[in-house]
């Protein structure tokens, strides 16, 4: 039996990742409250024996850990505070854990305003997309006490396989940052090198099947290059998303005083393929721009 077994966890936001994430926890045998912005998913998983909330607010009065996982810093905020908020509703000695892409100096913040209210508060952002979400395999990467993370473990136990403590709150976001950055440059780099053996009058499907297993061989190669072949381009992980994380990204390299001259380059194929309106295909959908020049 999961560690989980009686836990009440709520989760919100529901989209290509929050809701395998709320099955599994499910599943494992936590007692689940969600919420999100859009009726449809949270019906869907009520339907299946989760516990609905009108709130963010009432999730946490549901819970003893609540798990953000939504879009952006924007959205963490409008989730934390007002009177429909989270911190509003939290029962004592609850933890919240935000699993998106968030800025790091805001995280920091956040935390610093949960532990004002005697609560606890971890950053603990994830790779590995879709596929990862539903098969329980995401790589989390945690910033926050080490006490802390170890009272959840059992959770991200549920949700991942690599789970790696980086260091104090905001590290982890720090971590989501690099990963975004090197998963930037490789999505357009595979993009970059099978357009280059179309051109050349070769199959990119054979080139990418050569590939495997040299020192080119990734995940993105795996995943995003089979969709590049195949020309799967509906979203998984949405373009818009990919291009939020970099500029994010690009905004944490100007706190540290760092100008990182391949992402500054990227960042500009990232906003040809929003401006073309291609910002909610998947992320692989970057080959279309590469095509064009």
């Amino acid at each position: 039996m999961s560690d989980v077994v009686g836990w009440k966890i709520g989760l919100i936001g529901l989209g290509h990742m929050g809701r395998p994430m709320a099955r599994n926890l499910h599943k494992a045998g936590a007692t689940v409250t969600v919420s999100s912005r859009s009726p449809g998913p949270v019906d869907e998983l009520a339907s299946e024996g989760m516990a609905k909330a009108a709130t963010p607010r009432e999730v946490a009065a549901a819970s003893d850990i609540i798990i953000m996982m939504v879009t952006d810093t924007a959205s963490v905020d409008l989730v934390l505070h007002g009177p429909d908020g989270v911190i509003a509703g939290l029962n004592p000695g609850a933890t919240i854990i935000d699993m998106g892409t968030t800025k790091v100096r805001e995280t920091r913040q956040w935390a610093e305003e949960v532990a004002q209210t005697g609560n606890t508060y971890i950053d603990a952002p994830v790779s590995g997309g879709q596929v990862g979400a539903e098969q329980g395999s995401l790589s989390i990467m945690a910033g926050g006490s080490a006490e802390v993370l170890e009272r959840v473990r059992p959770v991200f136990d549920v949700l991942g396989k690599n789970i790696t403590h980086i260091g104090n709150v905001g590290a982890g976001q720090v971590a989501k940052t690099a990963n975004q950055s090197i998963v930037a440059v490789t999505l357009a780099a595979v993009a970059e090198g099978l357009t280059l053996a179309q051109r050349a009058g070769v199959d990119p499907a054979k080139v990418r099947e050569a590939l495997q297993g040299g020192f080119a061989e990734s995940r993105v190669l795996d995943l995003h290059g089979g969709r590049m072949v195949e020309r799967m381009f509906e979203a998984g992980g949405p373009a818009r998303v990919q291009l939020k994380d970099v500029d994010q990204a690009l905004e944490l390299a100007a706190q540290v005083g760092l100008e990182p001259p391949t992402l500054i380059n990227i960042q500009k194929l990232w906003q040809k393929m929003i401006d073309h309106g291609w910002g909610d295909l998947d992320q692989a959908g970057i080959i279309r721009v590469i095509e064009e020049l």
